[in-house]
């Protein structure tokens, strides 16, 4: 028997009764004393039948019961619609049923406990946005960070003594000098990335640098010719926006952001991992740098880990280019350990990771919260590690010093490198895009291919930058020995993809300039040919805005990639 069955008088809803009790673990029904009931019954009226006989009055149908005390029926009741409680009768409230009380009591609960998580983790946020430094570059770099784009990041790794127990490291003294250079590039589609060392020791020109100083008030540091790239930071007042117009100057790559780092993030961001693991061909015991290692793979955290990146005696010619490439086989294995299982499911290494990683950093302020710092790692992570290259600054030693220290650009090499990065070109193939690739190559390309001084076309730019068919015109010319080859100016539409299009007779002739270029099978057009300037029929080559520069093959799955040594995030190797 319920609440109601027992003549409950209160207002109490007996489905508020349900409680859970804690040694069971279920909901029971918990009752409150009834309120007590009155003795003395109220008055009745009955009417009389002939002979004395008492009956109930009687009602009319479609009316409720008679009022008592009366003989005026009572008012007339909607059809369907439930009968009135008789007189001295409260009426009560529908009874929830259990499983829907429990289920609004559950709900109510974890909403409360999500509203705790949101404010706990607010706080949190807020704490973690405390650890990070911001420096504002102004116009060297962007405002904010964008999902939707390719975006460049310069990583800063200075030589300044800050912290506890770095006192012996870096050069006494040093405002902090850009020590550590790396320019990541991630691709728009984030199926790829690049990151590209720039060694301190590259000579280069450092522009003016407008920059605000610690007191507020901006001042432009004037550039300096001939100078180490190191010195674009710190030197003369110079903040990391001078640094990324640095590198904007010598490779025309603008960088979007920055990371900054002194010694300590390399020693907290590995312990908070609980250690990287490195290989060297041969055991380590370098005095300098306090770095001991068997030969085979290790395991490296704190200051051993610092000891790793920073030492040069150990390995290859003892220079600075042999410490980049260790410097890169190090972070290719603590990207591998920031992306295992064993990090990303484990709170305790993410909360010291997270720590480590805001209190390590300074950034630019359109990177400064921590909200879009995560969206960044986030970014980052979509890319496959065998799609994460390391490579070098193409450099060669300095020819005007005798005693070699520094070196310069090689402008053999150097320029394809910098417009595969600035046009998104991967350096890696990406293996369902090779395929497709191949697939259509060997369709459209297979056969004899004409001489290249026998390929006569006429180039359109249809989406490419202005001045690109000239550009790529005495390309062909000059370099490619396409010298019948003529500038058809702009072709009215703009197009995505760069085409080809050639009569059937035209084939090998297609061919040969689809090698030259890197055109993809997909590219090639079998269609009809057009008269060039000399009345002869000709191809007609349309560069769309896929065009990465001239000379600068097409298809990134097929074309060649500039000879320069390179690594992916994916693979172990061993220092030598």
């Amino acid at each position: 028997m319920d609440a109601q069955g027992r003549g409950r008088a209160d207002d109490i809803d007996p489905a508020d009764q349900w409680v859970l009790n804690p040694n069971t673990g279920d909901y029971e029904l918990r009752l409150q004393s009834s309120a007590p009931q009155s003795t003395v019954p109220g008055p009745r009226r009955t009417a009389t039948r002939a002979g004395g006989a008492a009956t109930r009055p009687r009602t009319a149908p479609g009316r409720d019961r008679e009022i008592p005390g009366t003989d005026v029926p009572g008012p007339r009741r909607r059809r369907g619609a439930p009968e009135e409680p008789p007189p001295g009768r409260r009426r009560t409230k529908p009874k929830k049923s259990r499983a829907k009380k429990i289920l609004l009591w559950t709900g109510g609960g974890m909403a409360l406990v999500l509203v705790g998580l949101s404010a706990a983790a607010y706080a949190y946020i807020k704490h973690l946005e405390g650890n990070v430094n911001t420096t504002d570059v102004g116009s060297a770099g962007a405002s904010s960070f964008s999902k939707d784009e390719a975006f460049n990041i310069l990583i800063i790794g200075t030589d300044k003594r800050t912290g506890a127990g770095n006192g012996g490291y870096g050069d006494k003294g040093s405002v902090g000098h850009a020590d550590t250079n790396i320019l990541l590039h991630v691709s728009k589609d984030r199926t790829n990335a690049t990151a590209m060392s720039i060694p301190r020791d590259l000579m280069v020109d450092i522009p003016d640098c407008p920059t605000k100083q610690e007191d507020g008030v901006e001042k432009i540091v004037p550039g300096t010719l001939n100078q180490r790239f190191n010195t674009s930071l710190g030197q003369g007042g110079r903040n990391p926006g001078c640094t990324m117009r640095t590198v904007e100057a010598v490779t025309g790559i603008k960088p979007d952001h920055f990371m900054m780092a002194d010694f300590n993030a390399v020693k907290t961001l590995t312990t908070a991992v609980d250690g990287v693991e490195v290989c060297v061909e041969k055991a380590v015991d370098d005095k300098e740098s306090k770095l001991k290692l068997p030969a085979g793979t290790s395991k490296v955290e704190g200051e051993q880990a610092l000891a790793f990146v920073r030492t040069r005696h150990s390995f290859g010619n003892q220079g600075d280019l042999d410490r980049i490439k260790v410097q890169q086989q190090f972070l290719g294995s603590l990207m591998r350990k920031m992306a295992s299982s064993d990090t990303l499911t484990n709170p305790s290494k993410l909360v010291k990771l997270a720590e480590a990683a805001t209190k390590a950093l300074t950034v630019d302020t359109g990177i400064g919260k921590v909200s879009t710092l995560k969206d960044v790692a986030l970014e980052l992570k979509k890319v496959p590690p065998k799609n994460i290259s390391f490579t070098t600054v193409p450099v060669v030693d300095n020819p005007a010093e005798k005693i070699k220290a520094t070196v310069v650009v090689d402008e053999s090499r150097a320029p394809q490198v910098f417009q595969m990065i600035k046009s998104d070109t991967s350096f890696t193939a990406v293996k369902q895009k090779e395929a497709k690739e191949k697939a259509a190559v060997a369709a459209r390309l297979k056969g004899t291919k004409a001489a290249a001084s026998e390929v006569r076309v006429q180039i359109l730019n249809g989406g490419a930058p202005a001045g690109s068919a000239q550009a790529e015109l005495n390309w062909l010319q000059l370099e490619a020995g396409v010298s019948k080859s003529e500038n058809a100016g702009n072709s009215g539409d703009t197009q995505a993809k760069t085409t080809l299009e050639y009569a059937p007779d035209q084939a090998d002739q297609a061919r040969r300039l689809a090698d030259i270029m890197g055109l993809s099978g997909s590219a090639m057009k079998s269609g009809k040919s057009v008269t060039n300037s000399q009345g002869l029929p000709t191809m007609t080559l349309t560069l769309g805005e896929d065009f990465k520069g001239a000379g600068v093959k097409l298809n990134s799955a097929s074309a060649a990639t500039p000879d320069v040594e390179k690594s992916t995030a994916d693979k172990v190797q061993c220092a030598s």
